[in-house]
């Protein structure tokens, strides 16, 4: 039995809400009065300065905030004299820089405007191999001005490469669902009794990464190919067999909402892709890490109990014992200090999308039928979505761009934003959030 594994409710402890029996044997392997005193007063001023500072960014300036703090953390610099450039700023870790390099080499470009209807799409997952799953971190850490998050829960990495040139088109990750998106759930008619006791939840997944590489997602819309290959019959068979479950429906939420100029995402008009409105627009700014780490560190030392249900404790299945444990710990924190509410949380909201891969997917997730009486919506076959992507949206797309003298050949892999401090960043790359 591993460490990991002595903090495993029971089945019965699951249901009764009951975790003292494994918190007792945490508590008694943990010397908790080793932890430094925190300054609570301190503590406060810190967070306080953090979250004022970025609730006044809007969301662009926030989401690339995020991304430059992302980079700057996972990829450490430091000067060093080089023989021929004098001092330069280079990544401490050289392996770092060799895959960086190896990556971005084979990004997919096309040699002519008709190059996309030569593309084999092929989804790679990297659930089970190191090196894959690093290929994957490295491509989405540098294709999108998002920050690259570590969903907790449920996860099916995947990168994108053409069978043919073997490049890279893009990532996806399909994660556990969210539990609640009220457009969504009144679509489907679900309670939350359904939802959870049930475990539907189980049969439904989130594109929670789709991001292209460049120039295919701007020249001939390739967040559309990898939206669709959401749902695959390759992720569904995928998905069984990782978690047993069926796979019965696909979410997904636009990155920018309301907020972007237009209010127009990849997944509008996309077959097969239904509309479902906006999210409530209350979505938790983050502190700065060092600020978060001593935050963990308070919550640790002084309401350990709580910090143990969210960080260590874990479900009879070994998923997390609290859903969404990070913005729950981090909202607690911010009431005990006495954090005002007005710098917490962005009132940014979200377009929701949503595809049921069966006529009767809302029967089904509401318990009236049994799967054996699931019917397929569509063909969910790769050459089929990859074929309905090449006709109905790559080839409009790029005529329009030729038209209009507007093709791109930027790749638009962001690897210096491990060189860059903030204000050079925001000078350089503000204006390329979204692309």
């Amino acid at each position: 039995m591993t460490t990991r594994d002595l903090y495993k409710l029971t089945e019965q402890e699951h249901k009764d809400k009951d975790v003292s029996r494994i918190y007792k044997i945490w508590t008694e392997s943990e010397d908790l009065d080793s932890i430094p005193e925190i300054d609570s007063k301190q503590l406060s001023e810190d967070l306080t300065s953090d979250l004022t500072e970025v609730c006044s960014m809007n969301v662009s300036e926030y989401t690339l905030f995020k991304k430059w703090l992302e980079i700057q953390g996972k990829y450490p610099t430091e000067k060093r004299n080089t023989l021929f450039d004098g001092v330069q700023r280079v990544l401490l870790d050289d392996s770092q820089s060799r895959t960086i390099s190896r990556i971005s080499s084979k990004i997919w470009k096309p040699e002519s405007v008709d190059d996309y209807m030569k593309l084999e799409p092929e989804m790679v997952l990297c659930n089970k191999n190191p090196e894959e799953i690093a290929q994957y971190n490295t491509l989405r850490s540098f294709i999108s001005t998002a920050e690259n998050n570590n969903n907790v829960g449920r996860n099916l990495y995947y990168y994108i490469i053409d069978k043919v040139t073997k490049k890279y088109l893009g990532t996806i990750c399909m994660s556990s669902d969210y539990l609640d998106l009220t457009p969504r759930d009144n679509y489907i008619g679900w309670t939350r009794e359904k939802k959870t006791e049930g475990k539907m939840i189980n049969y439904t997944t989130v594109g929670s990464t789709i991001v292209p590489t460049q120039p295919l997602g701007f020249n001939y819309v390739g967040g559309k190919l990898l939206a669709l290959l959401c749902l695959s019959d390759k992720v569904q068979k995928d998905w069984k067999e990782q978690y047993g479950d069926t796979l019965v429906s696909v979410t997904t939420t636009s990155l920018y909402g309301k907020a972007k100029a237009g209010g127009m995402s990849q997944y509008d008009n996309l077959k097969h892709w239904k509309k479902m409105g906006y999210s409530q627009g209350s979505v938790a700014y983050k502190p700065k890490k060092e600020t978060t780490k001593r935050l963990r560190d308070w919550l640790k030392k002084y309401h350990s109990e709580k910090y143990f249900e969210w960080y260590v404790a874990l479900k009879p299945s070994g998923q997390p014992y609290k859903r969404d444990h990070k913005n729950r710990s981090h909202q607690f924190a911010f009431s005990k200090l006495g954090i005002d509410k007005s710098i917490v949380r962005s009132e940014h909201q979200r377009g929701i999308y949503y595809s049921p891969l069966y006529t009767n997917t809302c029967e089904f997730l509401r318990g009236e039928i049994s799967e054996d009486k699931l019917v397929k919506s569509f063909d969910t076959s790769t050459e089929y979505l990859v074929n309905l992507w090449k006709d109905k949206y790559a080839r409009k797309r790029i005529t329009s761009l030729i038209n209009s003298d507007r093709v791109s050949s930027e790749t638009l892999f962001y690897d210096d934003l491990a060189y860059l401090d903030w204000e050079d960043c925001k000078e350089k790359y503000l204006t390329q959030v979204g692309r």
